[in-house]
């Protein structure tokens, strides 16, 4: 029976892989979901997050707050707290923290509203920040100002 073992490198440390993480011939890695009451409900056919691996892989989060499933504000800095307050519920929820994202993508209405989203978003990630696509958008669920969907270390 061969051993099947992989190494990741995130950043400069190397992170042994499970056999379970690794797809062999006869079956796929297994994915499971994450549900929490931590972060916004989806509204839609999708998970709040999906576990593959030792990732999670969290579906993009929107400015609506938790309990009462409301946009948290008009204004722009308020949407983008929340969002990355949701994105902390569902990290918390899966044991993870902000420390443990490696790749994040952030879609904005606008791209005027740039540099106050990176003075906000450099409040919840320090150094070594994850990597990051950031673009503009016609439009965005609920007509929101902002989404940010993360993958993180669990």
């Amino acid at each position: 029976m061969k051993r099947r073992t992989a190494v990741a490198v995130i950043g400069a440390a190397p992170i042994l892989l499970s056999r379970a993480c690794i797809p062999s011939s006869r079956s796929a890695a297994l994915k499971k979901e994450l549900k929490t009451d931590k972060a916004p409900q989806a509204i839609g056919p999708y998970s709040q997050g999906i576990f593959a691996g030792p990732f999670l892989f969290c579906s993009g989060q929107i400015p609506l707050v938790p309990e009462t499933g409301q946009i948290v504000s008009p204004d722009f800095e308020a949407q983008t707290r929340q969002v990355l307050q949701n994105i902390g519920g569902l990290l918390a929820a899966a044991g993870s923290s902000f420390d443990r994202v490696v790749k994040t993508t952030v879609f904005l209405k606008d791209m005027n509203h740039f540099a106050a989203m990176n003075k906000i978003y450099a409040e919840f990630f320090k150094a070594p920040a994850p990597a990051r696509s950031a673009v503009e958008v016609a439009r965005l669920p609920k007509d929101v100002l902002i989404e940010i969907e993360v993958i993180a270390l669990v």
